[in-house]
């Protein structure tokens, strides 16, 4: 069931494709697996697009009423999204906000290793299949998500969202912060089989396994 749904991670959102002869069952099976596996893949907000017409009308809105529930949009158009300019002084404030919200809903993808000295700063949530060496620095409006070992310095919720979170298959991290709260890698931290999530909880920074 593993290969059923494909994700491919765009800088606006996250892009599905299903298996050929699929059923609608096991697809919608498949998609529930992976977003209460808390892999930290499926980032709340994002915007979660399916092929258009690949679906009767009724199956989209199962679809997009289970991704509701997990804090995500749901679309059959891929397309970025429409800003319009704005066409009164007074109505400046409300398209700044909806532009911030718009852009917290995005994720880059970066499909590398980040070295030491080198700094990934981004308004929205960051996806990296590699590792953050040490020297290295990840700042985000949104979420962190490191398909690899963690060493260096990460910042995740840098515009104060609270409910952010940081998570790699190895969480070692020189300094974390989360909004404004701070923490720092144990001096001798603990040997780990599976990935680790980091995130706000009593107002301090917690770290947990996680299922990938």
């Amino acid at each position: 069931m593993n290969d059923i749904v494909t994700i491919k991670g765009l800088k606006y959102g996250l892009q599905l494709t299903f298996a050929k002869g699929a059923s609608f069952e096991d697809i919608q099976a498949n998609l529930l697996e992976k977003l209460e596996s808390g892999n930290g893949f499926f980032l709340r907000g994002t915007t979660v697009f399916v092929p258009k017409d690949h679906f009767a009308e009724e199956q989209n809105e199962i679809l997009r009423r289970m991704f509701h529930r997990h804090g995500m949009l749901f679309s059959t158009e891929l397309k970025r999204p429409n800003l319009a300019p704005p066409q009164r002084d007074e109505k400046s404030s409300a398209k700044k906000f909806r532009e911030s919200v718009e852009e917290a809903q995005k994720m880059m993808v970066i499909n590398r290793t980040v070295r030491g000295g080198q700094e990934v700063k981004v308004n929205c949530s960051v996806l990296i299949c590699g590792n953050v060496n040490p020297g290295a620095q990840i700042i985000a409006g949104g979420s962190i998500d490191v398909r690899g070992t963690c060493r260096g310095f990460v910042h995740a919720g840098a515009f104060g969202d609270k409910t952010a979170f940081v998570v790699a298959d190895r969480l070692m991290p020189s300094q974390i912060r989360i909004a404004d709260i701070i923490a720092r890698a144990p001096d001798e931290p603990e040997q780990v089989s599976q990935a680790e999530r980091a995130m706000i909880r009593d107002n301090m920074i917690i770290f947990e396994p996680v299922a990938r």
